[in-house]
C-alpha cells in the first residue's frame, strides 16, 4: 500500500488554511484560521466550555486557551465561570464575533466553492467517507 495519502491530506490541509488564512489577510481582517474555527463552531452549537470547545475544533488544551484568550482580548468571545463546575468556563460569542462571522462567511463560503470546484457529489461523499473512516480507525 502507498502510504503517501497521509502526507497528501496533511499537505492539502494545510493548503487550505494557509490559502484561507491569505483571503483574511488580503480584506485586512485581524483573525486566524484557528480563531475563525473557534467563532464558527460557537455561532453553530451555542455556548461551550473549554473542554467542549477542544473536542469539536480538535485542538488540545493549552491550544484552545490561547485562541480563547487572544479572541477575549479581540472582544470576540465573553468567557462566563462555569456554574456547575468551577474549573471550567463558558464561552460565547459577543456582538463583535457575530458580526466578524456575518462579514466572513461569504468569503468562506465563496472560498471553499473555489477549493471544491469540479468536484462532483460523488467526489465530496468520497472523500467525507474515506476521512471519517481514517479519523475512526485513529479513534479505536
Amino acid at each position: 500500500m502507498n502510504f503517501n495519502y497521509g502526507f497528501i491530506l496533511e499537505s492539502t490541509a494545510k493548503k487550505i488554511k494557509l490559502e484561507l488564512q491569505r483571503k483574511f489577510n488580503d480584506i485586512g481582517v485581524d483573525i486566524t484560521v484557528d480563531q475563525w474555527v473557534v467563532l464558527l463552531e460557537l455561532q453553530q452549537h451555542g455556548t461551550q466550555n473549554q473542554v467542549e470547545l477542544c473536542e469539536k475544533c480538535a485542538k488540545d488544551a493549552p491550544t484552545i486557551t490561547r485562541i480563547i484568550e487572544l479572541l477575549i482580548k479581540k472582544e470576540m468571545v465573553l468567557r462566563e465561570e462555569c456554574k456547575e463546575d468551577r474549573r471550567k468556563f463558558n464561552i460565547s460569542l459577543s456582538k463583535k464575533g457575530k458580526a466578524l462571522i456575518q462579514k466572513l462567511l461569504p468569503v468562506v463560503i465563496e472560498f471553499r466553492k473555489q477549493g471544491w470546484n469540479n468536484l462532483t457529489e460523488k467526489d465530496v461523499q468520497h472523500i467525507e467517507r474515506i476521512t471519517k473512516k481514517i479519523q475512526d480507525n485513529l479513534n479505536n
